[in-house]
């Protein structure tokens, strides 16, 4: 089991730093001194506390205190035509992800990871034939081992146009792809990076949403260009989808749209109201 990509400490570092909330203005707004605050930063979550911040960071306070429970899982597994492939790129760990047609054994590979071995491997047993090679987006842990992977399968690459990269074709959002009998499109969810792509897979059993590090389980990957722009981008372009699409993170276990909207302490308390 692949644990959550971040902690509440991370939630509440990436929730403060998105709005330009000094720890002064959190305390005092919160109702909690500065020592509370560096024990929930220790990891040392007190309910009360959460309940607190919660509110002054726009973040459902119920789900907050629900991912402080260590055993909390998502309920989203692979199923027939998708893999996930998670490598470790200096201390932290990224994915990568196979879709196929089961029928027409045709393949697209979503990102490298650090080491696309066993990738290429799942490839080899399966017996596919990898059409196309998708980039959620240009950060260095998702595409590392792009040049073994474009020469091992001569498959055409592409990226999303404002994330431009040499030998990629770029694309902009709203472009299909068809392979074998998946259709697939491709949705702009910028905000962690200029370009962050979500490629919308139709034609397994479930949707899938490959989303890079637009969103994880119980949370989101940092606004780096934009924060506003992140929590607008997921709610109206990934979370629109049906309840059990199976998320397809850049970071973190596999999640579905509806544990998101129950749980992501991002999102939760839009859906409750």
């Amino acid at each position: 089991m692949i644990p959550l990509e971040d902690t509440i400490a991370d939630i509440v570092g990436k929730a403060q730093r998105g709005l330009g909330i000094s720890d002064g203005q959190l305390t005092e707004q919160a109702r909690i001194n500065a020592e509370e605050l560096k024990k929930l930063r220790r990891g040392h979550y007190e309910e009360l506390v959460l309940w607190r911040v919660a509110p002054v960071l726009q973040l459902a306070g119920r789900a907050l205190v629900d991912l402080a429970d260590p055993h909390y899982t998502t309920s989203a597994k692979e199923i027939d035509g998708l893999a996930m492939f998670n490598t470790p790129f200096g201390d932290v760990t990224v994915n990568a992800f196979l879709v196929w047609d089961p029928r027409s054994r045709d393949a697209v590979v979503f990102d490298t990871g650090s080491d696309c071995t066993s990738i290429l491997k799942k490839i080899a047993d399966e017996k596919l034939t990898v059409r196309l090679i998708l980039l959620t987006h240009g950060h260095a842990d998702h595409v590392a081992d792009l040049k073994r992977l474009r020469e091992t399968t001569r498959a055409p690459i592409y990226i999303s146009s404002r994330e431009k990269t040499v030998g990629v074709e770029a694309i902009d959002e709203g472009h299909k792809f068809d392979v074998g009998k998946l259709r697939i499109d491709s949705r702009l969810t910028w905000g962690h990076s200029a370009g962050g792509m979500t490629f919308v897979v139709h034609g397994l059993k479930r949707t899938v949403a490959v989303v890079g590090d637009s969103i994880f389980a119980g949370s989101m990957g940092g606004g780096n260009a934009s924060y506003k722009d992140a929590l607008q981008n997921n709610l109206e372009k990934i979370l629109t989808l049906p309840d059990d699409t199976i998320i397809c993170p850049g970071h973190g276990p596999l999640t579905t749209v509806g544990d998101e909207k129950s749980h992501n302490p991002f999102f939760a308390h839009r859906f409750s109201e």
